[in-house]
């Protein structure tokens, strides 16, 4: 990932980005009278973002707008993903970046925008083609050395959301997956407790179990704990998974093209869970903070739980199982029975549960339902805002409890298709006794193709918004 660093000078002949509100501020800062004519000219064009191939070195000119509001900063990051791709195609290494007059908000968001978009997934390339850019050096005086760490825990995070999403399963088994997350532990300074198949069992997860049924490889269960001296909530917030490592859809099969072809993504709320205890860990945030990762793959070989089999699950709730390919809802119901035993103060879960969701919100956004109290989901909300990582809130309303009834069994694991992400929703709702929120990431989990700063393949949602979110507990 690109270091970043502050710096008291700026080098006359290095790469530099100007960065300031005020045009006449720019203005003073060229000396060159070509470039300060090219300058006039392109301003005339109202451009926002001006470069100068000095040859030698580079210069780019941007202007922000004033304030720091959720679009204002959004700006900012689109015009730093245009920054470092001007960098990168220009094959430079370092880039000093000089903030003559910007808010701190508008500011870290281009470094966010420049760090974000320069990430790769290159482990499975013969000829690695590397970006070049390597260094950020940062004159700004109202951004201090700790923002700065808060901001490069947070992209860590999402890099390593972004990187567990992007593996196949030829890799990232569940085993693997917990692997990976015991390993990140040193470094980021959580704990972490791996439950194997035999103490699943132990414990009767029965819906974990019954989707691992189909698989040669066996189950996890992932606990991460970050628990500082100095947590500010007496109870936990606890977060959960969903940690399906590929889904094939089971015996109710999903259709290869468009469907099956992008699920090694199906572990995205498992890949935002470990993201984000890795940011916060990492960040030292004062907040006592629990991810439960319930891990399997969903495949329709060895004995397959099938459509209409009878699940009893963690809590002892019996499900009449209708479709195979609502698994997610299955693994995930065990691990919000688990929490419990935490009496946490609120409980988000984040999952790619349906593709209701996506297509009721598509890919710039999240499916959110909750019974927590307005107070702890509008902190939610403006974290998402801030990080442009935003909520859609879909009703839990009891009426759509009535499709889930089951004529064999306490409750069945699909509704009918109208309000598919809502009655997914209604589900778990029933596993849970505490503040809840659930927020289905089916749309901005995976991507098929680069949106400015979210590249194609995994995009790491879900860790930037947890992060702001529980900085501000």
């Amino acid at each position: 990932m690109i270091s970043i660093q502050k710096t008291t000078r700026i080098s006359g002949k290095s790469t530099k980005i100007i960065v300031t509100d005020n045009k006449s501020d720019l203005l003073s800062s060229i000396q060159d009278k070509n470039q300060l004519n090219y300058l006039q000219k392109e301003l005339k064009k109202k451009k926002n973002i001006i470069h100068f191939n000095l040859f030698s070195h580079q210069l780019i000119a941007v202007i922000v707008s004033k304030g720091n509001t959720p679009k204002i900063l959004e700006e900012a990051r689109l015009a730093g993903t245009k920054c470092c791709s001007i960098l990168n195609n220009a094959e430079q290494k370092i880039c000093q970046i000089n903030f003559l007059n910007t808010t701190k908000e508008t500011s870290l968001a281009l470094i966010e925008g420049i760090v974000l978009k320069n990430y790769q997934f290159l482990k499975y390339f013969s000829d690695k083609k590397e970006n070049s850019l390597s260094e950020l050096k940062i004159k700004c005086k109202i951004i201090s050395n700790s923002d700065i760490d808060l901001l490069t825990a947070s992209i860590e995070g999402t890099y390593f959301a972004r990187d567990l999403v992007n593996e196949p399963l030829s890799y990232l088994t569940a085993a693997k997956l917990s692997e990976e997350i015991k390993q990140r532990s040193e470094e980021a300074g959580y704990a972490v407790e791996i439950f194997g198949k035999k103490k699943i069992e132990s414990l009767k997860m029965g819906g974990l179990l019954a989707v691992n049924k189909g698989s040669i490889d066996p189950p996890t269960f992932t606990i991460i704990e970050w628990k500082p001296k100095n947590a500010k909530n007496k109870k936990p917030l606890v977060l959960v998974g969903k940690g399906v490592v590929f889904d094939t859809g089971g015996l109710s099969l999903k259709p290869t093209a468009g469907s099956m072809d992008a699920m090694k993504s199906d572990m995205g709320g498992a890949a935002a869970v470990a993201g984000t205890l890795y940011s916060i860990s990492k960040a030292k945030l004062p907040a006592h903070v629990i991810g439960l990762i319930p891990a399997t793959d969903n495949r329709p070989g060895q004995n397959a739980y099938a459509p209409q089999d009878v699940i009893q699950m963690f809590d002892g709730t019996t499900v009449e199982v209708l479709n195979t390919d609502a698994e997610g809802r299955m693994i995930l119901a065990d691990a919000l029975s688990y929490a419990k035993k935490y009496d946490p103060m609120l409980t988000i879960d984040l999952a790619t549960l349906t593709g209701a969701a996506s297509v009721a919100v598509g890919r710039i956004a999240i499916a959110a339902m909750r019974t927590s109290n307005n107070k702890l989901f509008n902190a939610l909300v403006s974290s998402g805002n801030n990080v442009y990582e935003r909520l859609v809130e879909l009703p839990l309303w009891d009426e759509y409890k009535e499709q889930i009834k089951s004529s064999v069994a306490d409750i069945k694991n699909v509704g009918g298709r109208e309000g598919g992400a809502i009655t997914a929703g209604k589900f778990l709702e029933h596993f849970t006794d505490y503040p809840w929120i659930h927020l289905d990431i089916a749309g901005p989990a995976y991507l098929d193709s680069t949106d400015q700063y979210r590249p194609k393949g995994g995009s790491g949602v879900g860790v930037r918004l947890l992060t702001d979110f529980i900085k501000n507990i």
